[in-house]
This record gives C-alpha cells, sequence and structure tokens, in this order.
C-alpha cells in the first residue's frame, strides 16, 4: 500500500493521487535535438496519448512533449468517471443552442466511451474498467424541479436514463436522474498500454520538454524554453492551459475550477453506480480497486482557483461528508484537480484560430476530460487526415454564442480585475515570526508583498506574489503547498516553479539567507 497511509481519522499528510502512485509507468529521456515529425503533440495526458496512439495507427509519424511526467497532470488527477453524463447540462444545452447540437455532445462523448471500452477489450488492457450507471441527484426541491427538466431534455434527445426517487445510500433526496450504461476505470493504466504501443509504433516521446511557442512563418515549429525546436506539417495543442494562445485569447475565455478528491476505505460496502450531486458544494462519489480492496472516491468542494476558504477545510468538509453516509475506517489518497471551463461550457477543439489551420487546440473540458478528451483526440485523428468529422462545427474554437456567451465573458474579465486591483491594494497583516513549520503565507517585507513558507526542516522560502502571467496577486494553497493566481490559474510551487499555466515564467525567488536575522527583535520586519 502506498505510503499515504495514515492512522484512522486522519488526512494524509501529503497530497497524492492514487491514479499515478503505481509502479513500472514508461519513463521518456528530455529532448536533446531539434526533431520534425508529421505531427507534433504537444502535452502527455488523455488527449494528447490518445491522439498520438491514433495517428500512430494511421502510419504517422508523431512526435510528443510533455513539460513534466506522462500523466501527471490533470489526467493524473481525475475521479476518472467516463460518461457523458456532465452534470444537468442538456436542458442549458437545448435551450442555448437547440437540440441538435445537444445532441451532437451528447453523441460525441457517447462514442467516446465506446472508443475506450472497444480498445480495452481489443487490447485485453487490465485497467479495472467496468460498467456503471451515472447518477444526479438533488436533495432539494429546487434542484429536483432542474432534474425534472434535465429529464425531458433526456426524452426529447433519446438518452437512456431515468428519474427515481432513491438512491442506496444515508443521504434524503428528493430526486435522483439516472444515465444508463456509463463506466469508470483506471486512467493511468489505461494510458500506459496506449504508450507502449505509440512506441512500437515508432512514436517519439519526449518528458521535461517545456513548449513556450510556436512559429508558423513556413513549417509549423514548437519552441522549447532550452532553444531547440520540433517541426511538424500538423501542431497539436493538448496541454491543459494552452502552452501557445496565437490571438484566440483563450485566457481571457476560460476560468480554472479546483476541486477535491478523499480515497477512502469505508465501513458500509459500496452499492455501484457512479454519483454526482447537483446542489452545492458539489459530491461526487464511486467505488475504485486499491490493491485489490474496494474503497471509495469522495470528490466536491469545487472553487475557482485561488480564490475562496483554506484548502485543508474542502478536505474536511469530504471528509465529514464521506463519515456521515459510509463511514471512514481510513483515507489512503488525498488529491485536487483543476479543471478549464470555457465560456460555453462546451471544449475548444479545433484550429486554435481560422487563420492557422495547421495549429490544432483542445482545452476547457469542464471536469470531464476523459470522454471529451477521448472526443478530441478522434476529431483531432480526422482533421490531421483531412476527413469529415460530424463534431468539427460544434467544439470550433473560433465559435462565438451572444448569449451566454457574452455575459459569461464580460463576467469572467470582471472578475479578473477585480482579484487584480485587489490584490495590488490589500495588505497582508502576517509576519514570518508567526510562521509554524510547513505553513505559508503572504507577509510584508521591506514594504513589499512576499510569499513565505517554512518548510518540514524549517527552511523559509521567498517568493514575489505576483503572478508572471499578467500581474495578479496568488494566494497560499495550504492543501498543495503551491501559490496558486485567482485570475487565470496559474499555479506555482513553494519554490516559485511554474505547476499550472498560461504562466510560462516562475515567481521571483528571494535568498532566505537574507532573512536569516528576521527574528531578532531589531530586524526591522
Amino acid at each position: 500500500m502506498s505510503s499515504h497511509n495514515q492512522e484512522t481519522g486522519k488526512l494524509p499528510q501529503d497530497p497524492g493521487s492514487y491514479w499515478i502512485d503505481v509502479d513500472n509507468l514508461p519513463s521518456f529521456s528530455h529532448l536533446q535535438q531539434d526533431i520534425s515529425a508529421d505531427v507534433i503533440i504537444v502535452g502527455g495526458g488523455i488527449t494528447g496519448l490518445t491522439s498520438a496512439y491514433l495517428l500512430a495507427n494511421e502510419g504517422v509519424k508523431v512526435a510528443v512533449l510533455e513539460a513534466g511526467k506522462l500523466l501527471n497532470g490533470t489526467t493524473g488527477h481525475t475521479t476518472a468517471k467516463i460518461t457523458a453524463q456532465h452534470e444537468a447540462i442538456y436542458d442549458e444545452f437545448i435551450h442555448n443552442y437547440g437540440k441538435s447540437k445537444a445532441r451532437l455532445y451528447y453523441e460525441a462523448n457517447t462514442e467516446a466511451l465506446a472508443f475506450i471500452k472497444e480498445t480495452v477489450e481489443s487490447r485485453q488492457i487490465n485497467c479495472d474498467f467496468s460498467q456503471q450507471d451515472a447518477y444526479l441527484y438533488a436533495t432539494t426541491e429546487k434542484y429536483a424541479a432542474k432534474l425534472e427538466k434535465e429529464a425531458k431534455a433526456y426524452e426529447k434527445l433519446g438518452i437512456e436514463g431515468h428519474l427515481v426517487d432513491t438512491i442506496p445510500f444515508d443521504i434524503e433526496i428528493a430526486k435522483a436522474l439516472v444515465m444508463k450504461n456509463q463506466a469508470q476505470f483506471h486512467p493511468v493504466k489505461y494510458l500506459a498500454h496506449l504508450i507502449r504501443l505509440i512506441t512500437e509504433k515508432g512514436g517519439l516521446i519526449f518528458e521535461n520538454t517545456t513548449a513556450v511557442n510556436v512559429e508558423t512563418e513556413s513549417k509549423p515549429t514548437v519552441l522549447t524554453r532550452e532553444g531547440l525546436r520540433a517541426s511538424g506539417n500538423m501542431i497539436l495543442s493538448c496541454s491543459h492551459f494552452p502552452f501557445y494562445e496565437g490571438t484566440g485569447l483563450y485566457s481571457t475565455r476560460m476560468h480554472a475550477n479546483r476541486s477535491y478528491i478523499l480515497a477512502a476505505k469505508t465501513k458500509k460496502s459500496y452499492p455501484g453506480g457512479m454519483y454526482l450531486s447537483v446542489d452545492q458544494p458539489s459530491r461526487s462519489l464511486r467505488s475504485v480497486k486499491i490493491n485489490g480492496e474496494e474503497m471509495v472516491l469522495i470528490a466536491g468542494e469545487g472553487h475557482k482557483t485561488g480564490q475562496g476558504k483554506d484548502t485543508m477545510e474542502h478536505y474536511k468538509a469530504l471528509e465529514s461528508f464521506a463519515q456521515q453516509v459510509l463511514g471512514v475506517e481510513k483515507i489512503f489518497y488525498r488529491w485536487s484537480a483543476q479543471d478549464l471551463i470555457t465560456l460555453d461550457k462546451i471544449p475548444y477543439i479545433g484550429e486554435i484560430t481560422s487563420s492557422q489551420p495547421n495549429v490544432l487546440i483542445a482545452t476547457g473540458f469542464r471536469k470531464w476530460g476523459m470522454t471529451n478528451g477521448t472526443a478530441a483526440a478522434l476529431l483531432f485523428r480526422d482533421m490531421v487526415l483531412g476527413k469529415r468529422n460530424a463534431y468539427q462545427e460544434l467544439y470550433n474554437p473560433s465559435r462565438f454564442y451572444a448569449h451566454p456567451s457574452l455575459k459569461n465573458f464580460l463576467l469572467d474579465n470582471a472578475d479578473v480585475v477585480g482579484h487584480l486591483l485587489k490584490g495590488k491594494l490589500e495588505q497582508p497583516s502576517a509576519s514570518i515570526e508567526d510562521l509554524s513549520e510547513d505553513e505559508g503565507t503572504v507577509v510584508l517585507i521591506d514594504g513589499h508583498r512576499k510569499g513565505a513558507y517554512k518548510d518540514k526542516e524549517g527552511t523559509l522560502h521567498i517568493v514575489d506574489t505576483t503572478c508572471t502571467h499578467i500581474g495578479c496577486e496568488v494566494e497560499w494553497n495550504s492543501g498543495e503547498r503551491t501559490w496558486d493566481c485567482p485570475c487565470h490559474g496559474s499555479r506555482f510551487s513553494y519554490t516559485g516553479e511554474v505547476v499550472e499555466g498560461p504562466a510560462e515564467k516562475p515567481l521571483q525567488r528571494h535568498d532566505h539567507r537574507m532573512l536569516d536575522n528576521l527574528t531578532s527583535k531589531d530586524s526591522g520586519y
């Protein structure tokens, strides 16, 4: 069992995803020289690796560039539900975009589920794949009415599902809506198998290779942080946040949302199925096998990145919910996920801009990356091969519906401006002397706002709190020991290194030794 095991009733001290705690995951060297291939793929998650697998099967020479380790990003921090039940969205989609587009969205994600199922079965991949019914449930009459509208949308769209009055938990509900024959799996085990197949077909994979820009004057070329070049006929941007935006203004057309997950052994047995509340704060449940033992993933508590309460409070709220519903014997893992949400809740998949048809982008999966990411890869395959795809218009990143996109665009960017101003005007009251070991906070040093973290050995780590993207002020995330930006979701380690984009440059670091006398009375701080 993992090193994350703790005493009963205690949250694991160190965050860590169960999915990436696996043995024998293949590793690859970093890019060491300029290369060329038919297609350059940036991002080693489900979208990038599935794209590489599909294209390699078609005889296309592919090269995958991953900034860190394969599968350590969003794909390795998911709940790994494979479903077209993406919250209560179909009534909203019918109302905003029409029945045909709502049906296309359902079909794209259903086909993605079918592709994963067929791949698992035909390739005999041992990845804990199992079919499950998916449920949305409401605990109040207000949200029950929302589910009744959603059930009518299911009928209009021909979705197999219906309303029920109970679910098999100690949760008093007003109504639930089931979508039949969905699925769950272990995403890293699944994709580790695809990685082997990619390399067998001659695909190139490079880890610890950060893409920072694209040149499109002649042959599309990815430029890396180390100054190397990867050229191809096409470039697929499959990184979580686009490493390159062109003139697409993607950072203004999405916002980042964090959510939290616990993996726990429970006192009550799990009854099967996958569950998600439509009330707020959200609650998600699914089973998982850890070392052959049935456990439960408890997830939820979503909020905009860098905003809201102490992140550890979100884990505690999930633990309290799990205790009430199933009883908790031990929590083995805890981790958080970051997801990007587009203005209209439909991902951006396709040409990055209409003037750059050889650069394709996939982003904004809104917490449903297992199916949307797979759908993106299937669409990319057809676009690279010049084949027609029924979902190309639906996902087109250049779309801009006046309703509700314009309203959301104005709201999201007003929120950015508000946090930009708030961060500049706030004066932190904490001091470095107040820090305990393994604690971080914003402090004033010589009248300047700085971020301070004292590690478990008592060493201070001081960074400038100004995000290197557009200059918003980052906030401390105690759950993951990161500095998070409330404007566009950039995240930095406590030493200032970039963990999540859109920021490309690290936070400025300050030598903690200049603060050696900080705790003395005459230090002046």
